[in-house]
């Protein structure tokens, strides 16, 4: 295993490896994954075009949305989590994982009034890799939070992609406002935003035989994605043509090779109490053939 402090599109971070050439790079901005290098290929989609100042949102990797998830609130769009510089704790962090924390402090407090320490694990495994977000109140008052691993994977071309799963599962279509089941089998052929309630891995830890939330096939590639039942919901959105043309820090024809399947909390706030803690992961696992 080889971990070092390193630099990628020009951010500080940490970056560790496998023997079997598996990698991972964390920004210290967001503790954001930027990259997850493994069976010889990159699995996240990195806008090329994303606005790397160490202080706008990253656009793509999996960001850390926290303590709001969109502008479902009155804080910035996903929150401040992601905009902000965490530390690694190297007293919990092993030679496969790293622990990144961040804590409230002054600034944090005057935008939202709740002290907190948030920790995100990141594990790498051959052919997977798994993050887990929690949530600690370290403050005398109750805090509520919405948010999300707002995970941007590398798809060849999104019209040949089909995401599997949670058939009859409640489906709201945010792009018509409209709510429904899920057919269980998912394609995109124009915008596509919708908030899953899922079924998920009871267990909270990793369990050692996860059953997949979805599974993502991709011509011969196929990678199953879970998350703990504890984020409630998941998020699977790409923004189709017309909506990347608008966006500025995404090349235009970008929407063909991403697809967002994010765990996640979106319509019902997360509460914890004063010295209670909240949990919840996601779990990438490609098939070695890939």
């Amino acid at each position: 295993m080889n971990s070092t402090t390193d630099t990628f599109q020009d951010f500080p971070g940490w970056r560790w490896a496998l023997p079997s050439g598996d990698s991972v790079f964390v920004a210290q901005q967001g503790a954001h994954v930027m990259s997850w290098h493994s069976g010889g290929q990159e699995r996240l989609y990195l806008s090329p075009h994303a606005a790397f100042d160490g202080q706008t949102a990253i656009r793509g990797g999996v960001p850390v949305c926290f303590p709001q998830f969109n502008q479902r609130g009155p804080l910035t769009k996903h929150g401040f989590a992601r905009n902000v510089a965490w530390q690694i704790a190297p007293e919990l962090s092993s030679a496969h994982e790293k622990v990144f924390q961040l804590n409230s402090d002054d600034q944090s407090l005057s935008i939202w009034p709740f002290a907190f320490k948030v920790q995100l694990k990141v594990s790498l495994q051959t052919n997977a890799i798994h993050m887990a977000l929690s949530v600690q109140n370290t403050g005398q008052q109750a805090l509520e939070f919405t948010g999300a691993l707002h995970t941007y994977l590398s798809v060849s071309q999104i019209t040949q992609v089909s995401l599997l799963g949670q058939a009859q599962q409640a489906e709201w279509d945010t792009v018509t406002d409209r709510h429904q089941r899920c057919s269980g089998h998912l394609q995109f052929e124009s915008e596509f935003d919708r908030v899953y309630d899922v079924q998920t891995a009871v267990a909270e830890e990793m369990p050692d035989d996860l059953t997949p939330t979805w599974t993502l096939q991709d011509g011969v590639s196929s990678l199953q994605i879970a998350q703990s039942s504890s984020w409630g919901q998941s998020v699977v959105w790409n923004p189709g043509a017309a909506k990347c043309a608008q966006m500025a820090d995404m090349p235009g024809s970008d929407y063909l090779n991403m697809l967002c399947v994010e765990a996640a909390r979106v319509t019902s706030p997360i509460q914890v109490l004063p010295g209670q803690s909240w949990s919840g992961w996601q779990h990438l696992k490609h098939s070695p053939s890939c």
